[in-house]
């Protein structure tokens, strides 16, 4: 199989709650379907970061993978996992392929920031593609992020687990970004690099890509494809124009504390009335009217691109 068949225009979905902290159904299904309804998008990445996977329990995991399949019909969806232990990861594997997940994202657990094995690493990746017999995903994380970024020698050991299908790329860093690119390239061309650095992704398309995997098609898929499409079209204007409106909006999602950034889009997926509600899950806390004035100044031109 080809990376390009492997890779695609993914969102990395939020998950809508109540005030009460609650999963928000109803809403969930409206965001899945306001989000495919962007031709461009090949499918959904469930549960990541964006989606607030850690803050659910499994069964609330596979809920939200359950509705995404009720919705998405034919297009994929890839399950994020991010528990701390290899058995806890299988477990909630195994719930989202029975829920309807085509693929696992592995997540590095967030305790491998603090320094990591790479026999960890790769004991943890294996127990997985093991247990499963699932197609998987690696996460590729900041480079500031300590042992959530593999080096290229660890990243070479995990593309020996046939099962690895595709990488999500967010590095967030060009220099790493084609570093991630070339290994992938010449030790398993069928794997699909996808961007995930939202401010490089049109640097990332120039490099090369097999596709994006990123929580801003969750606000606007639509500028996402259209970057997509100018890139692979060589209309350089168009993309930096696009790139432009993209670059603005995205530095203000992930501003620090970059752990609102989940809380940061539901404010503006709330303020468009595509949710209900822009809650999330306590010790977050709400994003303040000067902070939502000025991201939805930055997400208006961005309203505007379309493929």
């Amino acid at each position: 199989m080809s990376a390009a068949l492997n890779g695609g225009l993914y969102a990395a979905t939020i998950c809508p709650m109540t005030e009460a902290g609650a999963l928000d159904g109803a809403s969930l299904e409206a965001h899945f379907a306001a989000v495919l309804s962007d031709p461009g998008q090949t499918g959904l990445l469930l549960n990541g970061h964006a989606g607030e996977g850690i803050h659910l329990s499994r069964a609330e995991q596979a809920e939200v993978v359950r509705i995404a399949r009720n919705v998405a019909g034919q297009r994929r969806i890839l399950a994020a996992v991010s528990a701390e232990s290899t058995a806890a990861a299988v477990a909630d594997a195994r719930a989202a392929l029975a829920a309807g997940a085509d693929a696992i994202m592995v997540f590095a657990p967030f305790s491998w920031a603090l320094g990591v094995d790479p026999r960890a690493v790769l004991t943890h990746h294996r127990g997985i593609a093991e247990a499963t017999g699932a197609p998987l995903y690696l996460f590729q994380g900041a480079v500031t992020s300590g042992g959530l970024h593999y080096d290229a020698d660890l990243l070479r050991a995990l593309l020996e687990i046939d099962a690895v299908t595709g990488i999500k790329e967010g590095s967030w860093e060009v220099k790493a970004y084609e570093t991630t690119l070339r290994t992938a390239r010449q030790q398993r061309p069928d794997v699909a690099v996808m961007a995930s650095g939202d401010e490089h992704l049109f640097a990332c398309y120039l490099l090369g890509s097999d596709g994006s995997a990123v929580s801003l098609s969750a606000l606007v898929p639509e500028a996402i494809t259209a970057l997509d499409s100018a890139v692979r079209g060589g209309d350089m204007d168009r993309a930096r124009r696009i790139h432009a409106a993209l670059f603005d909006l995205a530095r203000r999602i992930y501003a620090r504390p970059g752990h609102l950034a989940a809380a940061r889009i539901k404010c503006c997926l709330a303020e468009l009335g595509r949710i209900a509600s822009p809650a999330c899950r306590a010790p977050t806390p709400p994003i303040d009217p000067a902070e939502r004035a000025a991201l939805m100044a930055a997400l208006r031109p961005c309203l505007e691109m379309s493929p």
